[in-house]
């Protein structure tokens, strides 16, 4: 199906342009959110008639949208979650996570805005990308921690993927593994036991 654009959409097209689409993607997305009209004559006449609005709205919403872009741009906002010992956690970080740290810090986004491919499912930080307008992308960060103390050491940039007794049990047993096994040891030559007569 051809339609017309009435805005940029991603990986698609700029406003007043006419692309030809799959009709579920034209019916279910497109056209049901207002983003797209079918391209017959009487729709590009009405285009036509409405491009100059289009613009100047666009322009306007595209001017406010680089404010809060401003004051979201490479922000980081911290979500705590239960995780096992090995960093995975138990259930997973979402849009609605995201959208929730955003407002507990007072901007409010929507769930179209962030673009998140997959859940989070690990501890650690993660840059996220949030449209908050067709033509305005920031980046962000968002740090998954088990607590505010480990999401603090995350931010310094400390590795938390195994705790600090487990790193040095770790280190003494590779020491003694390397004097166990070094050749060139000088090694005490324990004499044989006597054989005992009966």
């Amino acid at each position: 199906m051809e339609v017309i654009l009435l805005e940029r959409v991603a990986k698609l097209g700029q406003m007043g342009e006419v692309v030809r689409v799959r009709d579920g993607y034209a019916r279910n997305f497109l056209l049901k959110r207002g983003k797209a009209l079918r391209a017959t004559a009487d729709n590009r006449a009405k285009f036509d008639g409405m491009k100059a609005e289009l613009e100047a709205n666009n322009l306007k919403a595209k001017g406010e949208a680089t404010k809060v872009a401003e004051k979201i741009n490479g922000r980081n906002v911290i979500v705590l979650r239960q995780a096992s010992e090995s960093g995975q956690l138990f259930g997973s970080v979402t849009v609605r996570d995201i959208m929730a740290s955003f407002e507990a810090d007072g901007v409010t986004i929507s769930r179209s805005q962030v673009m998140l491919d997959a859940p989070i499912k690990t501890i650690g930080k993660h840059k996220i990308n949030i449209a908050v307008h067709p033509e305005v992308e920031v980046s962000v960060s968002v740090t998954v921690a088990r607590s505010a103390d480990e999401a603090e050491r995350i931010n310094r940039g400390e590795d938390i993927s195994t705790r600090q007794e487990d790193q040095d049990a770790a280190a003494e047993a590779l020491a003694a593994a390397g004097e166990f096994f070094d050749p060139e040891a000088q090694h005490e030559e324990v004499p044989a036991p006597a054989a005992t007569e009966k």
